[in-house]
């Protein structure tokens, strides 16, 4: 898919499960878990040990999958995270270099900021998506429905500190997307290879996303 595609393709899903694992087989499972329970798409953390292979594999043997690389702090690791075929970058912080490098590889630029003043480059940098990290550290749904004011055509993403309780109320206050950690993906449900539990609490997750929506734009909501 073209850059514009997965992009439109994040919005629609509005998850992005960040995969932040010991090992480059509990990121495979983690991965196959989250898509089976209705989120075709992982955000790989360069922390992974093999993680531009992990996304290599996942690119080659699940193509449906939008596969990212997060935690990229230079161009040339992003390089090799698009050589192996990831369609969006992620960083916690902003770095203009990466965004120029990724919107030349026509893959989907996902920088982080905090401040209006850091959302303000990474937006006129051409940034797909501002991913606001930490948010919940910052005052969470509360800060995204701030930021919105200045920036109401903005995708923000929410990242840090989402949770079952919270997650609804990100959407509500205005963000396009969540990333999501490790209460999608428990590390315990890891451990003991628990795919049915990561199952649940993908599906948990969507529902929050699609019941939030509902309420923000009630007549495009299916009729009851």
């Amino acid at each position: 898919m073209k850059r514009d595609e997965i992009h439109s393709r994040i919005e629609q899903i509005g998850i992005i499960p960040a995969v932040r694992l010991s090992s480059a087989e509990d990121a495979l499972f983690a991965a196959e878990a989250v898509s089976r329970g209705g989120i075709p798409i992982v955000e790989i953390e360069m922390t992974v040990p093999g993680a531009i292979a992990v996304i290599a594999h996942l690119v080659k043997h699940a193509p449906k999958m939008i596969v990212g690389a997060g935690d990229v702090f230079d161009s040339d690791v992003a390089r090799q995270c698009v050589d192996a075929g990831a369609q969006f970058l992620t960083s916690p912080g902003l770095d203009l270099k990466i965004i120029e490098f990724a919107l030349g590889a026509d893959v989907v630029a996902m920088p982080g900021a905090l401040t209006p003043t850091e959302v303000t480059r990474a937006w006129k940098s051409g940034a797909d998506f501002v991913k606001v990290f930490p948010c919940a550290q910052v005052g969470g749904d509360t800060y995204i429905r701030a930021l919105k004011a200045p920036f109401p055509n903005l995708p923000l993403v929410a990242s840090g500190g989402v949770n079952q309780h919270t997650a609804a109320n990100f959407i509500l206050a205005g963000a396009a997307a969540l990333g999501i950690g490790g209460e999608l993906i428990p590390k315990d449900a890891i451990r003991l290879r628990q795919s049915e539990r990561i199952f649940t609490l993908a599906h948990r997750f969507a529902k929050f996303v699609s019941g939030a929506r509902a309420m923000l734009h009630p007549a495009s909501s299916p009729a009851k």
